[in-house]
């Protein structure tokens, strides 16, 4: 291989999941376990990898999912390695030990498929809009793979007795055992003629983590359902 491009060749997988550069995720695939990606994230494999796209198993979901969060998957499986990637979006990998997280739909990228998982509306927000959010809560022990518009920071919201407040569209995941509530504010906005400046921000307490990516584009983040 040519010396200058070396440097890019993927390394040899210690996990079932890692990154390869911020942008891109490398799955290890074996015969058994199966995994469920974003329909359209492949973009190579190593080995022989088959896709089964809107899978029966996940069709109840999938309903649900299509309208409250647009996000269909594929059940990925076989033996080799696989790539997958969103538009450049960075990827960030977690490995669940018996835990579970409440992730944005336009976030999530891959899972293993021997995970629990199911749409949910979120509580407490009812009051958003008069109308309240959906999120896609996985539960378990295995991998998952999010994405986020920029590099995100993850907030312990136990380290101290404050509430933690996100811009809903800026939000990617969360403990789903933390407690939230939506609070109204009025932003600066309003006083330079952007609309009315009314806004709505998530409020987070409790012990859990909560994960925010550096984007407001609200293009593909959580939808306010009627």
């Amino acid at each position: 291989m040519n010396q200058q491009l070396a440097g890019y060749a993927p390394t040899p997988l210690a996990a079932r999941m890692e990154n390869h550069g911020r942008t891109m995720l490398k799955v290890a695939m074996a015969t058994g376990h199966d995994l469920y990606a974003r329909t359209g994230s492949m973009i190579a494999y190593e080995g022989f990898v088959q896709y089964e796209a809107n899978p029966p198993s996940a069709q109840q979901a999938l309903t649900q999912w299509a309208t409250g969060e647009g996000a269909p998957i594929m059940r990925c499986h076989g033996d080799g390695v696989l790539y997958l990637a969103d538009y450049g979006a960075d990827v960030v990998v977690i490995y669940l030990n018996n835990d579970s997280l409440s992730v944005n739909g336009s976030n999530v990228l891959a899972f293993d498929a021997h995970l629990q998982w199911s749409v949910q509306k979120v509580k407490g927000m009812a009051k958003l809009a008069g109308t309240g959010l959906w999120n896609v809560e996985i539960a378990g022990t295995g991998w998952v793979a999010l994405t986020s518009r920029g590099t995100p920071i993850v907030v312990d919201c136990g380290r101290g007795q404050d509430e933690t407040y996100v811009d809903p569209d800026a939000l990617v995941a969360w403990s789903p055992h933390l407690k939230v509530k939506a609070k109204r504010s009025m932003k600066a906005g309003a006083l330079i003629g952007r609309g009315t400046g009314e806004a709505y921000q998530m409020a987070f307490s409790g012990e859990g983590i909560v994960v925010v990516q550096p984007s407001e584009d609200n293009t593909d983040r959580l939808r306010i359902r009627g």
